[in-house]
């Protein structure tokens, strides 16, 4: 009797386990992949996910984030976070990888870390587009435009209003530019008192010349009501509105700041070796090459950047006549001087 009980016990056991088993594989969430929307995400569903999805026979889900590394360590300190892969930008690597909230990557995977731009290589990250932010202006109405961030200073030669993003990071960078600090010494001088107090007096010279936008879209658009006669913009939204509006519009890139966004792997994702092999599908040259002819990004895979068609090469970031006269983004310098630059930008707005 007893071993007839004991029978029937385990063998209820074991289709409670069978079933349990079942029913978490029937509900297991698909691989999720979340960058930064827009035209920028449709170039990549088209790209990386739908033909990754294809590859594997397994669905990939997108969706779209504002940033912000908060938003990521809120979901991994949550429990297991329902985003397996995401775009992230500079700071939100660095800062998130100090926090230990992404997986490491499995650069075998991506064929070694040697295929990529140094800047695009971390740990817990992999280049997935260059950007920059760089000086626009409409070669309808200016024959000859500025050419550096001195010229954008200029109101006599360059009469009118011009635009800044509403932010100390960018903005000082390019005062100092303006005031004829080298390239390779401006972190170096904004890193000193007197370097931030030469860059805020750059400032005060074009204070009643100068509009503030803050959303990417902002400063095409006062552009091309004529509100201002040059600004600074992003380098894909620049090259977007000639190719979808037939604008003129033209990119100074000497004297740009470019930046490099990355995929991670938030930690304890669900999804983790799906994750790996889809950030190393999305890395592969053949498939990154194909970006340029939806978005303006440059390509952090050295090999995919050069195979990419002289149509397309010279409106990005990473071509190498772009890129010699361009800075990139100390993110560093950022991390550790944000809040102090940032709350004296603040009062002087106010001033």
């Amino acid at each position: 009797m007893k071993s007839a009980c004991r029978a029937l016990i385990i063998g209820a056991a074991i289709l409670a386990t069978t079933s349990l088993t079942a029913t978490a594989s029937a509900i297991a969430r698909d691989l999720t992949v979340v960058s930064w929307g827009g035209n920028f995400q449709d170039a990549q569903r088209e790209i990386y996910f739908k033909p990754f999805a294809a590859k594997v026979s397994k669905p990939v889900v997108d969706e779209a984030w504002d940033g912000g590394i908060g938003v990521l360590q809120a979901k991994v300190k949550a429990g297991v976070p329902n985003w397996d892969v995401v775009e992230v930008e500079a700071e939100e690597l660095a800062l998130g990888c100090s926090d230990g909230i992404y997986e490491k990557i499995d650069w075998d995977k991506l064929g070694g870390k040697d295929k990529f731009m140094p800047e695009a290589v971390s740990d817990c990250g992999v280049g997935a587009m260059v950007w920059s932010t760089a000086i626009a202006y409409d070669g309808a109405k200016l024959a000859e435009g500025p050419k550096s961030w001195a010229d954008f200073w200029d109101v006599k030669k360059f009469p009118g209003k011009r635009a800044l993003r509403k932010s100390a990071k960018y903005t000082l960078e390019f005062a100092l530019l303006a005031d004829g600090v080298a390239k390779d010494d401006v972190y170096d001088v904004l890193a000193t008192p007197e370097g931030v107090d030469r860059a805020f007096k750059k400032l005060d010279e074009l204070r009643p010349n100068l509009v503030w936008w803050e959303a990417g879209a902002q400063p095409l658009q006062l552009l091309a009501s004529g509100e201002v006669v040059m600004t600074s913009a992003y380098n894909g939204r620049i090259t977007g509105i000639n190719r979808g509006e037939k604008k003129n519009f033209k990119v100074v890139w000497p004297g740009s700041i470019y930046a490099i966004d990355s995929w991670v792997i938030l930690k304890g994702a669900e999804n983790k070796d799906a994750a790996q092999d889809f950030i190393a599908f999305a890395s592969k040259a053949d498939n990154m090459v194909k970006l340029p002819s939806y978005i303006a990004y440059g390509l952090p895979n050295s090999e995919a950047a050069a195979k990419v068609t002289p149509e397309f090469a010279a409106d990005l970031p990473t071509d190498s006549s772009n890129i010699s006269e361009a800075i990139a983004l100390n993110v560093d310098f950022w991390i550790d001087n944000s809040e102090a630059l940032t709350q004296r930008f603040n009062a002087w707005l106010a001033q």
